[in-house]
């Protein structure tokens, strides 16, 4: 599904993976940060998808709000199992959107 953001300016935080064979929790984990993430305060939305590589990118309101998510306690336990267990290369860009428009079918 398309996040329903709102005008800009806002920011995305885009997170590119790869995966390893390991899922001990992966797909729990990653339901739960999205939960979570959604709870926390200037959040304006995520998309997500995965093939060989994974993208989430999830949209906020401030680069302040961007911050607070990541010193969230719940999130840095996922991240620190994701370096050791779950990923084999990730990266994360944090990008201004000065435009953005739309289209429906």
């Amino acid at each position: 599904m398309i996040a329903n953001t709102p005008q800009a300016p806002y920011y995305a935080v885009i997170f590119t993976s790869e995966r390893t064979e390991m899922e001990d929790g992966y797909n729990e984990t990653a339901d739960r940060m999205v939960e979570l993430a959604s709870e926390q305060p200037g959040f304006l939305g995520m998309e997500s998808a995965r093939n060989e590589i994974g993208i989430t990118v999830s949209y906020w309101k401030d680069l302040e709000s961007i911050k607070n998510w990541k010193m969230n306690a719940e999130h840095t336990i996922a991240r620190e199992k994701g370096r050791t267990d779950w990923y084999k290369a990730f990266k994360v860009r944090i990008a201004k959107v000065e435009r953005d428009y739309d289209f429906t079918r």
